[in-house]
């Protein structure tokens, strides 16, 4: 697939006058520029983030009430269920309120929904179940309750208090718990803490939680220290693809230095089952560690996660990781299937001048990678797309958006051809009948054509700068690395050079000759490049500028700049 490039504007006078102040390269100082820093006292925060510096946990709406009906449980024994989702961030948040509640001396229960019999959060068979089986007067919702107003309802009804730590966008009408801890509820002028997934605001009721118990004088809670908790905010944060800016950074640099020394029994089985080796990154995290987590909820019950996450013996953990692989295995058997049938049906229907989303939907899909099919299309034809799958008079799906199209507004605009739906602008999750299918194929793509234009549709290739090859030296890829961990706000270095030629031939390189290897010049200097899963795509010819993500290569104690290509053309058509 070609991009559409696009080169962030270019301000040398300011980034020079930052690269002075702060002994930077220009180039660092463009990206960071690009970035939207351009003040010191900020780029110091950036580049150097610290705990000290998240913000009171206070400063989030709800989350003073969460506290306050938390602690009079605590106080009159009255247990608690931690109810919570099946995705690795809700699985996540559920480990981490567990173990700060139980520290804290309260009675805690957990239930965690069954994706196929009870569909997503608080639906209406999963908090009957939940009830039937606990009948306790206080239910902790965690990354789901958000859309939830009739449940919720319900359960009050009952004389079940409900609490709510979520970070999806709100229902209209809003439901109406206890208290609603959630982010998107912040007023103009309030913090914004909207970056967070439900690990990390799991994380800050916890330190909600620890900072009352100090302050009423609880030992354990001047004794427990929160950044045992770190590697669990860090796998959930890296997972759930929240923007990796703001509190985020803070969070997953301190929880990836403490994933890679975590005792956590469970963590420590889960690298081992993935023969994880090196130094745990964000690559790690959310292509190794996460898929074998997000198993168990996809075809089964997250109950083995979250017993995963919990668990205090190895031999417990390491028997319950292979059962989580074999689970992961069998999952990627099952969407391999369901992709191909998929990328086929697609393939002989779409218009891409008229399907500005993608909606399919079969009875024997698997619900439980719906999403992760949707993503694959996604990727293929570079346009919003919603999976369905499921048996009977409900199907369930999964869509997954591209820039410039809020998912979860447009489903709102659908409200009345869906039996339910919840999510925020890049994915979400929804249930319709299938009669209903072609109606909402329609109404969908009617919003979309509305919200996108036709260049929306080909995906944007973000350039930070034009570079030249004598400057990209092991030091300076080093420095550009100081913007670790990227992800959403805060994507990874891409550059470009213009005018290159072959300073030898390329070569084709792979079992099935499936990637390229060259050595381009641009005059002032030589480097290697490869291009992975090149394909049969045609190589550059004559003159050309090629994009691409700088990166170092280390081979037999020797370490040297590799080019990664992302994409080329032929020269000066920017």
């Amino acid at each position: 697939m070609k991009f559409r490039w696009s080169c962030a504007e270019s301000n040398k006078s300011v980034a020079a006058q930052l690269a002075a102040s702060l002994n930077l390269s220009p180039l660092f100082a463009q990206c960071l520029l690009n970035r939207g820093f351009d003040n010191v006292e900020r780029i110091g925060r950036f580049i150097d983030p610290r705990l000290k510096h998240l913000a009171d946990p206070f400063l989030i709406p709800g989350m003073e009430r969460a506290v306050d009906r938390l602690f009079d449980a605590r106080q009159s024994s009255e247990p608690i269920v931690i109810f919570g989702d099946y995705d690795v961030d809700g699985v996540s948040a559920s480990a981490i309120l567990v173990e700060v509640l139980a520290v804290l001396g309260c009675k805690v229960d957990t239930y965690l929904p069954n994706r196929l019999d009870e569909g997503y959060g608080l639906s209406q068979v999963a908090v009957e179940n939940c009830f039937e089986r606990h009948g306790r007067k206080l239910i902790l919702a965690v990354d789901c309750g958000s859309t939830s107003a009739a449940s919720i309802a319900w359960l009050q009804a009952k004389g079940c208090d409900v609490v709510v730590v979520d970070h999806h966008q709100v229902s209209t009408p809003a439901p109406a718990p206890v208290a609603l801890v959630n982010p998107q509820l912040a007023g103009a002028g309030q913090p914004s803490f909207r970056e967070l997934c439900s690990a990390g605001l799991a994380f800050k009721l916890a330190h909600a939680l620890m900072k009352r118990g100090r302050k009423v004088g609880l030992p354990q809670a001047s004794e427990y220290d929160l950044r045992g908790l770190l590697d669990l905010v860090a796998l959930a944060t890296i997972a759930d693809v929240v923007p990796l800016i703001g509190e985020n950074r803070i969070l997953v640099s301190a929880g990836l230095a403490r994933l890679n020394e975590t005792t956590r029994p469970g963590l420590l089985a889960l690298m081992e089952i993935a023969q994880i080796t090196t130094a745990i990154t964000g690559y790690e995290t959310g292509f190794q560690l996460a898929p074998r987590l997000n198993a168990a909820g996809r075809l089964e019950n997250a109950q083995e996660a979250l017993n995963l996450l919990l668990s205090q013996d190895i031999n417990q953990a390491r028997a319950i990781a292979k059962r989580l692989d074999d689970q992961n295995r069998q999952r990627q058997r099952i969407e391999r299937g369901i992709l191909e049938e998929a990328l086929a049906r697609t393939r002989a229907r779409i218009d891409t001048a008229d399907d500005f989303v993608i909606v399919d939907g079969h009875t024997p899909w698997h619900i439980g990678v719906v999403g992760i099919v949707a993503s694959r299309l996604l990727q293929e034809f570079y346009r919003p797309t919603i999976i369905f799958g499921g048996d009977g008079e409900k199907w369930r799906g999964s869509g997954r958006s591209i820039e410039g199209f809020d998912l979860a507004q447009a489903l709102r605009e659908c409200n009345e051809l869906l039996l339910g739906h919840g999510g925020h602008a890049m994915a979400a999750g929804l249930s319709i009948h299938p009669d209903k299918l072609e109606l909402f194929r329609t109404r969908i793509n009617e919003i979309a054509r509305r919200a996108l234009t036709p260049e929306q549709l080909q995906p944007a290739l973000r350039l930070d700068a034009q570079a030249d090859l004598d400057d990209l030296t092991v030091e300076r890829v080093a420095e550009l690395g100081k913007l670790q961990q990227t992800g959403i706000g805060n994507p990874p270095v891409h550059l470009y050079i213009s005018n290159a030629t072959f300073h030898r031939p390329p070569q084709r390189m792979g079992q099935d000759n499936q990637h390229a290897k060259f050595w381009v010049t641009d005059g002032k200097g030589i480097r290697e490049s490869v291009w992975w899963n090149a394909g049969e795509a045609p190589l550059p010819e004559g003159r050309f500028d090629l994009a691409f993500a700088p990166q170092t290569n280390h081979y037999l104690g020797t370490s040297s700049v590799q080019l990664k290509v992302l994409d080329w053309r032929p020269a000066a058509q920017m």
